[in-house]
């Protein structure tokens, strides 16, 4: 799958106040990527720095190939946004406001509301006037709005806010099936931790203007899986002998350490396989066991 949205090094001071520290990361297409943070953490400034809205002080920020500061026209129209609760005329109905923003982009045909209409759902309330329409309602038609250029990537700054229980369900499928079918890149700030849990492939914990850590979510989500930290002397033989270990399951490496996904309460076999084979531990530690601990940790400045 190729990069749709690429941060490298992003920096974003005010006066001598740095409010982001050199922040990098990428979207890849067809995948929903979450970027989670307390109030004050950053993300904000970081959404309006990739819209557009607001300059880096430093480092580059590309849309499908295209530098934001350099190719604005060409890199903002891959990019389909909703902030919270959208604005909407609440006089005219659903379709006429679809109509509104279709003028608006400038290229987008009567057959592409039609599709719109249809992913999110409204094709029974659509002719109704917005000031009917429930909470829920009104965000699938703002998620409508967003759709109608076809973007590359899709922006979602708190889209779950003030939804019932419900609205969630029912906006969170969209968004899936939208990925699913035309390989859309979504990109979801929230400070929802289940949410996020639940929707995201991929999660970039930051604070204090800095990304912690980007972790995949599907080792969140099985209580009979843990992450594992290693650093060891031998690297490359350490990584021959837990191939051949049926309790580990992935290997990844990281400059000198070795992230293992492994069987639940596996530890002490860990440690023991490698003793046998010689191999000398520097540093071993478990990552964590689910979203909610793991962003505590963090917030609680662990690394």
């Amino acid at each position: 799958m190729s990069t749709i949205l690429k941060l490298d090094n992003v920096h974003k001071s005010y006066g001598k106040t740095e409010i982001i520290k050199g922040i990098s990361f990428e979207v890849n297409q067809g995948e929903i990527y979450g970027f989670l943070g307390a109030n004050g953490a950053g993300k904000t400034t970081t959404i309006r720095m990739i819209t557009g809205l607001i300059k880096p002080t430093k480092g580059n920020i590309y849309i499908d190939g295209y530098d934001i500061q350099k190719q604005f026209v060409k890199a903002i129209s891959s990019v389909g946004c909703i902030v919270e609760n959208p604005d909407m005329y609440g006089d005219f109905t659903g379709r006429e406001n679809l109509n509104i923003f279709a003028k608006l982009y400038g290229n987008v045909e009567k057959k592409r509301i039609e599709e719109v209409i249809e992913i999110i759902g409204l094709k029974e309330r659509i002719d109704d006037k917005v000031k009917k329409y429930s909470l829920g309602m009104k965000q699938r038609l703002g998620l409508g709005q967003a759709l109608l250029p076809k973007p590359k990537l899709l922006i979602l700054d708190e889209p779950t806010n003030g939804l019932d229980p419900i609205g969630i369900v029912d906006f969170r499928k969209i968004v899936k099936d939208l990925v699913e079918e035309y390989k859309t890149a979504v990109f979801v700030s929230s400070h929802i931790l289940a949410e996020i849990e639940q929707l995201c492939s991929r999660v970039a914990f930051i604070d204090k203007g800095e990304i912690r850590s980007v972790e995949d979510t599907k080792n969140l989500k099985y209580k009979n899986i843990e992450s594992i930290s290693l650093k060891v002397k031998e690297k490359d033989k350490a990584i021959e002998v837990l191939r051949q270990s049926d309790f580990v399951k992935n290997i990844a490496e990281k400059e000198e350490l070795l992230l293992l996904t492994c069987e639940k309460d596996c530890f002490s076999m860990l440690i023991n396989v490698l003793t046998i084979k010689g191999i000398e531990i520097l540093d071993i530690a478990r990552i964590h066991q689910n979203l909610e601990e793991r962003f505590m940790e963090i917030a609680g400045g662990g690394n």
